[in-house]
C-alpha cells in the first residue's frame, strides 16, 4: 500500500494549537492589477514549529480529553444505531436551494482532521479537546446553521483502505452532534496525505478515492438532505513550485477525482443518488484560471462548487503581514466577482467553505474586513463557513471563535457580528 504518510507522530503531538487546518497559503497576482489574492488552502502538519502561547494550558486540554474519551467510547455504539433515524424527507431539495437555505458555517477545524495520534487519539493530536455535543450546541446557539466536519481518513485505513470501524463511528457521532441541532454538516477528507494530481499517482489515488467514499457513502446514505459530502480538500502539488497556481495536468486530474467522488457515491444508494455533493477547483483556489478550469461532471445531479478565501491576504491570513485592514484593497471584490462570472451567473451554487481573518488584537479591524467581506458574499447568494482551528493567541495562525473548554466565545463581537450580518 503507498498511502503516502508523512512521519507526524512527534511532530504532530508538538502542534498545539497553533496550527491551521487550511495550509500554508501563497499570494496570487491578477492579471489586471488588483491587489495580491490569497491561493486558499492550510497550514500542513509539517510547516508549523513554533511553541504554543494559547492561554489554554496543555493541563486543562488533557483533563478534558479523558474525562471524554470515555464517553465517546459509551455513546459511539448508540450513535451508530440511531444516525439512521434521521429520515430524508420526501423529495430533497435541489442543492441551490440548500444553498439559500444556508446562512453561515463554523468549521470544526485541527480535530478530526488532525495527523498523529493512534486511533480515536488522533483527535486531540493537535491539542485541541474531544468534541463534545455541548461544543456544537454553543455554536449552533452562536447563529451558525452549517457545520463543516474536516477528516483525515488516511491513517484510519489498513492495507485494503478500509477505514477502521471505531474512527467511522466517532465521525458519525459528530456528524450526529450536528444534525440533531438542524444544521447542515458538511463531511470531507482533509488533510490527506494519499492523493497527489500527478500523472503518476493519479491511478492509485483513484482507487483510494472510490474505495473510501464507497465506505463513508454506505455509512451515512440513510441520513437525510441535511447531510453534505466533499470529496477533497485543496487538491494540490504538494511541496512543489506549482503548489498553488496549479498545472493544467493537475487541474486535469482534480476533475477526475471529482468525477470518481461523485460517480461513486451517487452509485452508493439510498439518499445517496440526489444528495447535495461539493467539489473543489484546483487547491480550492479563487484564482480565475483554476476557478474555470474545474469541471462539473456530467449527470452529476445536486452540487456546490468549494472555495476558500482568506481576504485581504496580508490581513486576514499573514501572519508576518498587517493587522490594519485596508477597504480600498479590492481583492475581496475581485474575488467575488470571478466567482460570480464563473459559476453563479450559469446557475451553479458556491459555498465558500473556509474564511476568516487571524486575531493580531485588531478586534475593530476585523469586524471592518467582516463586514465587507460578509456582504459581498451575501450579495451574490454565497454562504461562508469560518475556519476556526481553535488557535486565539499562539504565534501561528489564530482563527479560533469557540472556546472549546470553558464554552462561549473568544470574540462575542465577531459572533453577533456575523448574526446581524446574516440576518440571524
Amino acid at each position: 500500500m503507498k498511502l503516502r504518510k508523512t512521519v507526524t507522530g512527534v511532530l504532530t503531538a508538538l502542534m498545539i494549537f497553533f496550527t491551521s487546518g487550511c495550509e500554508s497559503r501563497v499570494r496570487e497576482t491578477s492579471d489586471s492589477g488588483n491587489a495580491n489574492i490569497v491561493s486558499q488552502t492550510s497550514l500542513s502538519t509539517t510547516e508549523s514549529s513554533s511553541e504554543n502561547s494559547s492561554e489554554n494550558s496543555s493541563e486543562s486540554i488533557v483533563e478534558s480529553t479523558q474525562e471524554s474519551t470515555a464517553e465517546i467510547s459509551q455513546n459511539t455504539s448508540q450513535s451508530t444505531t440511531e444516525s439512521a433515524e434521521n429520515p430524508a424527507p420526501a423529495q430533497m431539495h435541489t442543492a441551490a436551494e440548500i444553498v439559500k437555505q444556508m446562512r453561515v458555517g463554523w468549521n470544526l477545524g485541527n480535530t478530526l482532521d488532525a495527523l498523529g495520534g493512534t486511533g480515536l487519539s488522533s483527535e486531540t493530536a493537535w491539542g485541541n479537546p474531544v468534541t463534545t455535543k455541548a461544543m456544537i450546541d454553543t455554536v449552533r446557539a452562536g447563529g451558525f446553521n452549517v457545520l463543516r466536519v474536516p477528516v483525515s481518513w488516511g491513517e484510519h485505513l489498513d492495507a485494503d483502505y478500509n477505514i477502521d470501524k471505531a474512527w467511522l463511528d466517532r465521525v458519525g457521532q459528530v456528524v450526529d452532534y450536528g444534525i440533531e441541532n438542524d444544521m447542515f454538516v458538511i463531511l470531507n477528507t482533509h488533510h490527506e496525505e494519499w492523493y497527489m494530481p500527478r500523472e503518476s499517482d493519479v491511478s492509485e489515488d483513484l482507487e483510494v478515492l472510490q474505495k473510501l467514499w464507497s465506505q463513508i457513502a454506505e455509512r451515512f446514505k440513510d441520513y437525510g438532505e441535511k447531510l453534505l459530502f466533499e470529496g477533497v480538500n485543496e487538491p494540490r502539488l504538494r511541496g512543489t513550485g506549482e503548489e498553488w497556481t496549479g498545472t493544467p495536468e493537475a487541474r486535469d486530474i482534480v476533475n477526475r477525482y471529482a468525477e470518481t467522488f461523485v460517480r461513486t457515491v451517487r452509485a452508493s444508494g439510498g439518499n445517496n443518488a440526489e444528495r447535495t455533493l461539493l467539489i473543489s477547483p484546483y487547491a480550492a483556489s479563487s484564482n480565475p484560471e483554476n476557478l474555470t478550469a474545474l469541471k462539473v461532471p456530467e449527470n452529476a445531479g445536486n452540487i456546490i462548487v468549494s472555495v476558500h478565501a482568506y481576504l485581504p491576504y496580508d490581513f486576514a491570513l499573514n501572519v508576518n503581514g498587517t493587522s490594519e485592514y485596508d477597504p480600498n484593497d479590492g481583492s475581496i471584490k475581485w474575488v467575488m466577482d470571478n466567482i460570480k462570472s464563473t459559476f453563479i451567473d450559469r446557475n451553479i451554487p458556491v459555498v465558500i467553505t473556509e474564511f476568516g481573518s487571524l486575531n493580531k488584537n485588531n478586534t475593530d479591524a476585523r469586524l471592518r474586513c467582516l463586514d465587507d467581506f460578509l456582504n459581498s458574499a451575501k450579495n451574490i447568494g454565497v454562504p461562508c463557513v469560518w475556519w476556526d482551528n481553535g488557535a486565539v493567541w499562539s504565534d501561528g495562525e489564530n482563527f479560533g471563535l469557540l472556546n472549546r473548554l470553558d464554552g462561549g466565545w473568544y470574540f462575542p463581537e465577531i459572533v453577533d457580528e456575523i448574526k446581524r450580518i446574516v440576518g440571524v
